[in-house]
């Protein structure tokens, strides 16, 4: 599938600089669909697309409020790509508007890898506050201690308020009890103004059961494979070309929108993709332009299980390092 072809379909509800919803949802099988304004009581028909999209411009939606998707007339789901859930996993998704924050970050360099001194944390479990606010307070008794970054455990939605992290189900929203998507923002600027740089476990292997929508709106996993949390994400089935893009994007975003300084990405050899391009090196292809494009340094960095080095060899060896107009993000194993 050409990428150009996808560009024009980043999947989510995001807003233009005029203030304009621009919502994109893929449910390739859907005959009809609307987004449900749950607080205005306001039903929106998307438009149907090519390859199973469906959009909507819109000057209804506003950030802050609340909604779901409707298919086929059918029952209310949440956002595949929600922004938030601040009434859990089954509640409606919450317009999010990223750009809204104003960084203070502008100066920092991140460091050479090699100069990571890595402290993991689990935020709800950190502090007694449960949350990225009482890391904050934190952070001088971090640099204390000499470390120069953290690592936050996954901070995906998951159900309930505290949790291990590995078993989310909404990629893309920050969990709600730990200050959601603005609390993560403010962390990481605070991070970046003690110099301390800041690495996101992120989990592409699987999501968990409970809350787990993807199903209903198209075939995010495949049988071809199982893993041990069940069947794999759909990297190189029918139709893997909107789910891989779903979790480029959702990498992306914590780069871009997030300023996270590297990504742990959990358990990788679970990963089950035999595709030409495997979906780590269109990560790490994609990562790199955006490295070239801010020349901000950011790291990819893989839990592997497997004795496997084209996790760490260069594109011309058989592996996925991946070098960009001079600029180099790596990839590396981890425990």
């Amino acid at each position: 599938m050409d990428r150009r072809v996808l560009d024009n379909y980043r999947p989510g509800l995001k807003f233009t600089s005029r203030g304009q919803a621009e919502v994109v949802l893929w449910a390739p099988n859907a005959r009809q669909a609307e987004i449900v304004l749950q607080d205005k009581q306001l039903a929106l028909p998307l438009e149907k697309q090519e390859l199973g999209y469906w959009t909507l411009i819109s000057d209804e939606i506003k950030p802050g409020d609340l909604y779901k998707f409707r298919l086929d007339a059918k029952r209310d789901l949440p956002d595949p790509v929600s922004m938030g859930q601040p009434e859990g996993v089954h509640g409606p998704s919450l317009a999010v508007d990223l750009s809204a924050f104003t960084w203070s970050d502008g100066n920092w360099e991140n460091y050479p890898l090699d100069e990571y001194i890595l402290y993991e944390l689990h935020t709800g479990t950190f502090t007694p506050e449960g949350t990225f606010a009482g890391i904050e307070e934190k952070l001088d008794y971090l640099k204390e201690l000499g470390i120069t970054a953290i690592e936050i455990m996954p901070v995906a939605e998951f159900p309930g308020a505290r949790n291990w992290g590995y078993d989310g189900v909404a990629p893309f929203a920050v969990q709600h009890t730990y200050g959601g998507a603005e609390g993560l923002q403010r962390l990481v600027n605070a991070c970046h103004r003690k110099n301390i740089a800041v690495i996101l476990d992120v989990v592409y292997n699987h999501l968990g059961p409970e809350g787990n929508y993807l199903p209903e709106f198209g075939p995010y996993f495949t049988d071809k494979y199982n893993t041990p949390w069940g069947n794999a994400v759909n990297f190189d089935d029918d139709y893997c070309y909107a789910v891989r893009q779903y979790f480029v994007e959702n990498a992306l975003m914590w780069f871009r929108d997030f300023h996270i300084d590297a990504l742990r990405m959990d358990a990788v050899h679970a990963i089950k993709d035999f595709s030409p391009v495997h979906i780590l090196r269109e990560i790490r292809e994609e990562t790199d332009k955006i490295i070239a494009e801010t020349g901000k340094k950011h790291y990819l960095i893989v839990e592997l299980d497997l004795n496997d080095t084209r996790f760490i060899n260069p594109v011309d060896q058989g592996g996925m390092e991946w070098t960009h107009n001079g600029s180099t993000s790596s990839t590396m194993p981890s425990g």
